[in-house]
C-alpha cells in the first residue's frame, strides 16, 4: 500500500551543521502537502487521523472512532527539504482492553497518540461521550494494544448528566496529549471549557479558558495544570447554517513550560471547509496552577501567554482545493539534512461523515 509523491529523494536524519538552542521555535517555514487517498487495511478503512506521534524512525497515527475495530496506525513517512518522498500507511494495531478484549463500540473515542519511549508503551486520551454518560480517559496500552492502565482523573473531568451548570461539554473533552518535556508526565489539554469556567468560544471575544493537567507518570495522578484562553471563532457560519466552535485540539510540550498549540475554528457552511487553523507558541512557566480551583470563571488566577506561530490562512493557496481541513495531529518529527527540525500536522477526515474531507498531511521546517 505505496502512496509516492513525485521526488524520489529519501529523507536523511543525518546533522550536518549543528542547530542553536535546540529547544526555541521562531518560524515555521512550509515545506509539503500529502493528501492521503482512501484505502483499506484488511478491509477496514483508513481515516479519521486525529493524532500523530514520531519517535526512533517510527510513525503513529490513532484513529478517531468510536465504533469497532478501535485502531491506531503504524506508518512509513519521509520527505526531505522540498516535498514528500513516501507516504505509505503499514499496519492497523487493534486496541483491547485490559483483559486483551477488543473494546466494544462507544467504550471510547480515542482523540489523541504518543510514545513513551522509555517504557516502550502508547498513550492515548479519549473523550468519552458525555452524553451518554463515559468519562474521558487517559490510557496507556502496551505496543500489541493493550491496556495496562487507565489514570485516574479529577473529578470535573467526569461526565455529569445530572447538572448543565458544571463539568465537560460533550465533544469537547480530553483533544489533545503530550509527553512532558523532562518525560516525568504527560499533559492532557480540554478541547473547549468546562461549564463552570466559561462559555464556549463565539464570534465575539468571551472569557474561554481551557485547562492544561500534568499527570504524574508514576504517581497516575494529577498533579498540576494551568488555563489556556482560546480565541473567538475566526467567522461566522454561511449559507444559511449556524454551527460555529473554536477549541484547542493538539499540544507539544517543546521546552520546559513551552508548548505548541493547535486550535482551530470551524464555521459551517464553507465550500472550503470552513477551518481556521492556528498554531501558538504558549508559555506556561508563571501561570497558576489550577488544578484546585472549582470554576475559573469566578477565580482569580494567571493563564498562560500565547503568541501566535503560524496561521494556516498564509498557505491556503498552495493547499488542495484551497482546503485547510480538520487539522488535529502534530508531532515533530526526523530532522532534515541541515539539522533543521520539522513539524507534521495531520487532519481527520472525519470518513467524510458531513462532506467530502481531506487525510491531509502537511510538514514545516522549524526555525529556532
Amino acid at each position: 500500500m505505496l502512496l509516492l509523491s513525485c521526488s524520489s529523494n529519501t529523507n536523511s536524519t543525518s546533522v550536518t551543521k549543528p542547530i542553536d538552542q535546540e529547544n526555541s521555535i521562531s518560524e515555521l517555514t512550509y515545506i509539503d502537502e500529502f493528501v492521503i487517498p482512501s484505502q483499506d487495511i484488511e478491509g477496514v478503512p483508513i481515516g479519521g487521523f486525529s493524532g500523530i506521534d514520531y519517535q526512533n524512525g517510527k510513525w503513529y497515527i490513532i484513529c478517531d472512532t468510536s465504533i469497532p475495530p478501535i485502531r491506531y496506525y503504524e506508518a512509513d513517512i519521509s520527505y526531505n527539504e522540498t516535498s514528500f518522498t513516501k507516504v505509505d500507511i503499514t499496519k492497523m494495531h487493534i486496541i483491547n482492553d485490559a483483559t486483551g478484549t477488543p473494546l466494544t463500540q462507544g467504550v471510547v473515542d480515542p482523540e489523541s497518540i504518543r510514545v513513551d519511549t522509555s517504557s516502550n508503551t502508547l498513550l492515548y486520551t479519549s473523550e468519552g461521550s458525555i452524553n451518554n454518560a463515559i468519562d474521558p480517559a487517559l490510557i496507556e496500552i502496551s505496543a500489541q494494544g493493550n491496556q495496562l492502565r487507565s489514570f485516574t482523573l479529577p473529578d470535573n473531568f467526569r461526565a455529569q448528566l445530572e447538572t448543565d451548570s458544571s463539568g465537560p461539554r460533550h465533544n469537547g473533552v480530553l483533544e489533545g496529549l503530550s509527553i512532558s518535556f523532562d518525560t516525568k508526565g504527560y499533559w492532557v489539554s480540554f478541547e473547549l471549557p468546562l461549564i463552570e469556567d466559561g462559555p464556549e468560544p463565539t464570534t465575539t471575544d468571551t472569557e474561554s479558558p481551557v485547562r492544561i493537567t500534568l499527570f504524574n507518570k508514576s504517581s497516575g495522578v494529577a498533579e498540576r495544570q494551568f488555563a489556556y484562553e482560546l480565541d473567538p471563532v475566526a467567522k461566522e457560519a454561511a449559507l444559511g447554517t449556524s454551527f460555529e466552535v473554536n477549541g484547542l485540539v493538539e499540544i507539544l510540550e517543546y521546552d520546559k513550560d513551552k508548548f505548541l498549540a493547535l486550535e482551530r475554528s470551524f464555521s459551517s457552511g464553507y465550500i472550503n471547509g470552513g477551518n481556521t487553523v492556528k498554531i501558538y507558541k504558549v508559555d506556561a512557566s508563571n501561570a497558576t496552577n489550577t488544578i484546585d480551583m472549582n470554576a475559573l470563571s469566578t477565580g482569580s488566577y494567571t493563564k498562560a501567554t500565547k503568541t501566535l506561530l503560524f496561521n494556516f490562512e498564509t498557505i491556503r493557496g498552495q493547499l488542495t482545493n484551497t482546503t485547510v481541513d480538520n487539522l488535529e495531529g502534530i508531532t515533530f518529527g526526523p530532522k532534515l539534512a541541515d539539522g533543521s527540525r520539522t513539524l507534521v500536522i495531520i487532519s481527520d477526515n472525519n470518513f467524510n461523515t458531513f462532506f467530502p474531507q481531506l487525510n491531509q498531511l502537511i510538514v514545516f521546517k522549524v526555525t529556532p
